[in-house]
């Protein structure tokens, strides 16, 4: 899946952190999410991001609920979200141990003519891996589940990834026609299970850094 919902920044300005939620467990129930007891996301499924919700730094006692059910508890979880911060905060793992994984995305000067880039390897029974274009040349190598890469530049344009094994050199996934615009910062998720449902694939959501003002 690929998202780039591109927006107007001049109504998201003079707010201390923005945060969404992924949600990344496979065989997991849509969810709905709470922060400090306050419903947030509501049937949230496997693969999908919140809106950028606006907070103020500080803690954050996050729950994860089975949707529609608050007797179904997944997930309780304590969390700080830092001053004019942005995050993607993932739920990872299986749905017998879920994890919060809070991923900054960092702000950073845009090179005209470019667009940013970076992987983070989400999926939990997936080896490390490196990550590709067509034509052999390698963006990253050796990320480890859990491990987010840095951003790195790259031209705009339409890409096909691959992620290869960095083990043994098997490719385990092919990632066609990904077009992808200048001046942006985007992150590329591997989620799901290889040799498994839901299958091995890819999210590329455009990253909050690319427009969220402080």
């Amino acid at each position: 899946m690929f998202f780039d919902p591109y927006i107007n920044s001049s109504r998201l300005t003079s707010v201390v952190s923005y945060a969404r939620i992924f949600t990344a467990v496979p065989k997991a129930p849509a969810v709905d999410v709470y922060l400090n007891n306050k419903i947030v996301a509501r049937n949230l499924r496997f693969g999908n991001f919140t809106e950028y919700l606006s907070l103020e730094s500080g803690n954050y006692q996050v729950q994860i609920f089975a949707a529609g059910n608050r007797n179904n508890l997944l997930l309780k979880e304590n969390l700080y979200v830092s001053p004019s911060s942005i995050y993607t905060i993932a739920a990872i793992g299986y749905i017998s141990k879920i994890e919060l994984l809070p991923i900054l995305e960092p702000k950073g000067p845009v090179i005209p003519g470019k667009f940013f880039i970076r992987f983070g390897h989400l999926s939990p029974n997936s080896p490390s891996v490196d990550l590709t274009l067509n034509d052999g040349r390698k963006l990253f190598t050796n990320v480890a589940y859990k491990k987010i890469t840095g951003y790195i530049p790259l031209s705009p344009g339409t890409y096909n990834f691959k992620l290869f094994a960095s083990s043994t050199g098997d490719l385990v996934l092919n990632i066609p026609n990904i077009n992808l615009i200048g001046n942006r910062f985007y992150s590329i998720y591997a989620i799901g299970l290889l040799g498994d449902n839901p299958p091995l694939q890819v999210v590329i959501p455009l990253d909050g850094n690319s427009y969220l003002k402080f």
